[in-house]
């Protein structure tokens, strides 16, 4: 089974990262790592992601 490793800094690209993850979720032969580098962190997005 193949990873894909997504990093993610900002909001925007969570907005643009979720078409891939869509995808990628679909696939029964690839996982998706999501990694946040805490870029503009901010609370409402922090304890959403990974919940």
């Amino acid at each position: 089974m193949a990873k894909i490793l997504s990093v993610i800094g900002a909001r925007p690209q969570f907005v643009k990262a979720s078409v891939v993850s869509r995808f990628i979720a679909k696939k029964n032969d690839l996982t998706e790592v999501l990694i946040h580098t805490g870029q503009h962190f901010d609370n409402t997005i922090g304890c959403r992601v990974g919940t």
